[in-house]
């Protein structure tokens, strides 16, 4: 991406300079997280080791998570580049004091172990020290480590976070920030990660008691009748204002928002709970309810994750043990979860204390549920756990139990009082869902406004009014920016409480119309599935609140070539018409895929079926015309269609007849001969030897064989040019080489 390119580019510019200290000025780079920090380090890392100005360079990357160190060192391998990965602080230790060009990964705890094995410095200022942020440690005590075995090394940090005031002036020493900062807001520009909206959703006792039942039908809509028990005896006893009873009705609204929103998507979320003890009950909670599947990620109770001054009865340790049963040994642990977490449908929500809130990337992650208290680069850290890119996925849900966003909806305020950063390094951090959710009366009506004019509901008048690409886009992209919109607000408590249920059901209604209307449209004009539009999340908002009698999602169009499925579409429609540029588009469809198979063919397929779209599909036109129009119409586009069935209209020489290569080899050459007064017979004949001298040379993996190529291309020119010189004809040097290229074009498709 640009800005690893350019920031590249100036880093290599600075470190070329040797300061009157004798170093090389290093800094800090600042890319925010999910926009390829990782591949930014280790392209500068080889970008270091191959430039020429530079002797014997020794490149050291230092993180703080083995995963990271893991990955680094595998993205290495996979660009070509070998790496050392340090295995031990002994290993390191060598590693360091070997006196050659090298890349050294490392964990940080590894650089700590070897400095207390041997006493290790190296003063060659050829040395670069890239140092990963997590622990923002290249300002703090194991900077002072490292430089005292690298006096004289370039160090570069990076940065995922906002650097905080203080941070920028402690940076400054190691030579500032290198090139443009790439901020949260360019990276959604850009379309790197996806927004994050959030939402502060209340806790149960800041409900007041005369409002509990209406709190109750909200959230237990979608409840089964023992889960709606279960709910009811918890508000019932009265015991509402207690920690287990905080838990456990945010893990009722956990689940619930959960269910309706993301259950059967493939979409995960997080849940982040203030100490261990509150993750198991958590956990709990969520499976005695059985609404949603979770586990439990922590580190060993020997470990400070949060205080647990409550666990009088040892159940942190007890699951301790019962985890290491079932996996073994803690490394195991993680990793099986994880990788469950990652790529298999359970768990849905990973129940978690301060482990993977930080360098943990899962991009089917869409959500996380704050429990806890955060704080400056924790929550920053933590939020960007939902930003990453993912197929269906338009944006990352922060849902806030804690209180921790305070209900303010300008994100600018909510980071300059939480940490000491500058506005416009937190710009657009995040965005208010309740912002959002305002702005759908406005995407609704934008909607409509598209067909001001024609009759509403009017099916078969919209499909023809977007016979046009350009419009059909912006009536998908219109669509898709409304229905995302709903569907954020339809998981929001203060949208549901104020927005009448006649309002929402029109809105339901509306975009069940729309979404039937998408799909036709992409059937009729022969439109290629794009996955995103029919991400299984518009599936669910359809399936949960629409209560469609049907799955609303188009498939890819029926092929020409299937006579029997298409025929069937086509008796489907509902007039001359919508028959007519279902046809039209599919011939359309077919020609722009099969077109280098037989070009000529094609391209004659091509120009008849553009003079009849440009003559029968304009606009809307008044009706009795427009009957009229719509059987020719039909009647022409039927030609066209079994034109390209049945390759009526060839008029090839007998001799060619059923050997379709060949035919297209034929086309190729009568397309230039045929001016010269050339017969068919001969420019079969032409054709026919082309055929054979593919054939000859046709080897494996010759497409790739530019030998076999060269020796393919050469003798079809000696065949032409004998043909040239026979038939004494100026056959000129741009028709053979047309005819040359364009079948070798034919043979690549066709002779795999």
């Amino acid at each position: 991406r640009y800005q690893q390119f350019f920031t590249i580019k100036d880093t290599l510019k600075r470190i070329k300079v040797i300061g009157s200290d004798n170093r090389r000025q290093g800094g800090v780079i600042w890319h925010t997280q999910g926009s390829g920090k990782t591949l930014t380090m280790v392209m500068l890392a080889k970008a270091i080791s191959i430039e020429q100005d530079i002797t014997d360079p020794k490149v050291v990357i230092v993180t703080d998570r083995t995963d990271l160190d893991k990955q680094i060192s595998d993205t290495f391998k996979s660009c070509g580049k070998d790496v050392k990965k340090a295995s031990s602080g002994e290993d390191l230790a060598e590693l360091i004091s070997q006196n050659k060009q090298t890349i050294i990964t490392t964990v940080i705890n590894k650089f700590q172990a070897a400095l207390k094995k041997k006493k290790i410095i190296d003063t060659s200022q050829n040395i670069f020290v890239l140092v990963d942020e997590s622990h923002r440690s290249q300002y703090g005590t194991i900077n002072a480590l490292m430089q005292q075995v690298f006096p004289n090394a370039c160090y570069i940090g990076f940065t995922g976070t906002p650097l905080m005031k203080k941070e920028k002036n402690t940076a400054a020493k190691f030579g500032g920030i290198i090139g443009v900062p790439y901020t949260i807001s360019q990276a959604v520009e850009d379309k790197a990660v996806v927004p994050l909206y959030y939402e502060s959703r209340f806790v149960m006792h800041k409900v007041n008691k005369k409002n509990i039942d209406k709190y109750f039908d909200v959230i237990s809509g979608n409840l089964t009748d023992k889960q709606k028990l279960y709910l009811k005896k918890k508000i019932i006893s009265g015991k509402i204002l207690n920690e287990d009873d905080e838990i456990a009705n945010i893990a009722v609204d956990v689940s619930r928002h959960y269910v309706n929103k993301y259950k059967g998507t493939g979409f995960k979320g997080q849940l982040t709970a203030p100490d261990k003890l509150s993750a198991l009950k958590y956990k709990k909670c969520f499976d005695e309810l059985g609404m949603v599947t979770s586990e439990v990620i922590i580190s060993s109770p020997c470990l400070k994750e949060g205080e647990d001054f409550n666990d009088v009865y040892g159940e942190v340790n007890a699951f301790w043990k019962q985890m290491m049963q079932r996996f073994g040994n803690e490394t195991e642990y993680n990793n099986r979860i994880i990788n469950s977490f990652k790529t298999s449908p359970d768990p849905e929500i990973l129940i978690v204390v301060d482990k993977l809130l930080t360098g943990f990337d899962a991009p089917k992650n869409s959500v996380l549920y704050i429990a806890s208290s955060l704080k400056e680069h924790r929550l920053l850290q933590a939020i960007a756990r939902v930003n990453r890119l993912e197929e269906g996925k338009d944006y990352g849900e922060i849902v806030d139990y804690y209180g921790l966003l305070n209900e303010i909806d300008d994100a600018l305020l909510i980071y300059s009082n939480i940490g000491d950063f500058d506005k416009k390094d937190v710009k657009d951090v995040l965005v208010s869902a309740q912002n959002k959710i305002d702005l759908l009366p406005k995407t609704y009506k934008h909607l409509w406004e598209m067909f001001d004019g024609i009759k509403k509901y009017d099916t078969e008048q919209y499909e023809q009014f977007l016979n046009l690409e350009s419009d059909r886009t912006r009536f998908y992209n219109n669509l898709r920016e409304y229905s995302g919109i709903f569907n954020l607000a339809l998981s929001n408590y203060k949208f549901l409480e104020t927005v009448s249920r006649e309002e929402i059901d029109k809105y339901k209604q509306d975009l069940k119309y729309f979404l039937k209307l998408r799909v036709s449209l992409k059937s009729r004009y022969a439109e290629p599935v794009d996955k995103k539009e029919y991400e299984p999340k518009i599936k669910k908002l359809i399936n949960t609140y629409v209560t469609s009698d049907e799955i609303i999602q188009v498939n890819e169009p029926i092929d020409i070539f299937d006579t029997v499925k298409f025929k069937q579409e086509i008796e489907q429609k509902n007039n001359d018409r919508c028959k007519a540029d279902t046809i039209a588009y599919r011939i359309k469809r077919t020609i722009s895929k099969k077109a280098e198979d037989d070009p000529v063919f094609y391209k004659k397929l091509s120009d008849l079926l553009n003079e009849s779209l440009e003559k029968y599909s304009g606009r809307i036109l008044n009706k009795a015309k427009k009957l009229q129009n719509d059987g020719e119409y039909l009647n022409k586009v039927t030609r066209i269609l079994n034109m390209a069935l049945t390759r009526t209209g060839d008029d090839v020489p007998a001799v060619i007849t059923g050997n379709e290569v060949v035919k297209a080899f034929y086309g190729i050459v009568y397309e230039k001969v045929k001016n010269y007064n050339v017969s068919k017979d001969t420019a079969a004949e032409i054709a026919g030897k082309i055929d054979k001298i593919i054939l000859s040379n046709k080897y494996v993996d010759w497409i790739k064989n530019t030998d076999l190529q060269n020796r393919i291309i050469n003798n079809i020119e000696d065949i032409l040019f004998d043909f040239k010189n026979s038939e004494r004809i100026d056959l000129s040097y741009n028709d053979i080489d047309f005819i040359i290229n364009e079948s070798v074009t034919v043979a690549k498709r066709r002779y795999r």
